[in-house]
């Protein structure tokens, strides 16, 4: 798992050069892939979520879909990485960061919200979306005010700051179950285990638009705070310029708008404006 850097590409290739003349050799296959598109073996794994309807999603055929996908594939593209060199990995809530510090991952795509204490341990390039956090809740039921949330018993994963941020915030009294994926606070949801899942609309309209949800649940509209996903990198990365770049560019040609319509579209959900990139330092 290595991480290309202009520096790096030119060394190799004056390396690989000078050894191939010292050797005499006419075979000019270990250094003639290389190039500016992933060559040379070199790969790059990224973190996303496999669960997530419409940001990323593993497929039955063992691929993989959606918004948070299509951007970490632009992006490796900008950083010289052909489609077969992307090791796509996932990146549970709860261990995101521990990914990142341990090597596990170059970088994370995977609705990864920007906080002051993620970032004590990990830096950011973005952000590339904002969401907002919200309330999935059965079709028939109706959240109207912030108040009654405290009368509810909430579903959240693991790892998520979504159920943190309203007991924190909005609702201290309200009750709270966490759970390892988002389908087994669905599961809840539906028998009436808990009342609301709690996470960012994006992902809850997502789920709401799955054909084996339809009808079934609704999101509550409340808005109960930004959340601006960024790219996680390891502490330290000298790759949040080049990843912002990247990011930079897919929004100046379209090609973010085009996944945004691609990807939400279908569940209804309106998206904002891409974000300023600020994570810059």
């Amino acid at each position: 798992m290595k991480i290309r850097k202009a520096s790096v590409l030119a060394a190799t290739a004056l390396a690989l050069t000078l050894t191939a003349t010292a050797c005499g050799s006419d075979d000019d296959n270990g250094g003639g892939n290389g190039g500016g598109n992933g060559g040379g073996g070199d790969k790059i794994t990224i973190g996303i979520k496999i669960d997530q309807p419409g940001l990323g999603l593993q497929t039955p055929d063992g691929g993989y879909e959606g918004f948070d996908v299509d951007v970490a594939r632009y992006v490796a593209a900008e950083l010289g990485y052909e489609e077969s060199d992307i090791e796509f990995k996932e990146s549970p809530s709860a261990e995101r960061e521990n990914m990142l510090v341990n090597g596990d991952v170059d970088m994370i795509f995977a609705t990864y919200s920007i906080t002051e204490e993620r970032a004590e341990r990990v830096d950011f390039a973005g952000p590339y979306f904002i969401a907002h956090q919200d309330l999935l809740i059965r079709a028939d039921d109706e959240v109207t005010d912030v108040e009654q949330i405290n009368e509810m018993t909430l579903c959240s994963v693991t790892g998520s700051t979504s159920a943190q941020n309203v007991r924190d915030d909005f609702a201290p009294d309200a009750g709270l179950q966490e759970f390892g994926g988002y389908s087994e606070c669905l599961t809840g949801l539906e028998s009436e285990a808990v009342d609301a899942l709690t996470t960012d609309d994006v992902i809850l309209a997502g789920y709401a638009a799955q054909d084996e949800h339809a009808g079934k649940f609704k999101l509550a509209g409340l808005n109960l705070s930004d959340e601006r996903y960024g790219v996680g990198l390891p502490k330290g990365s000298d790759l949040r310029d080049e990843v912002n770049a990247a990011l930079q560019k897919m929004i100046d040609e379209g090609a973010w708008q085009e996944a945004v319509e691609k990807h939400f579209g279908p569940a209804g959900y309106e998206a904002e404006e891409a974000p300023e990139i600020t994570e810059t330092n």
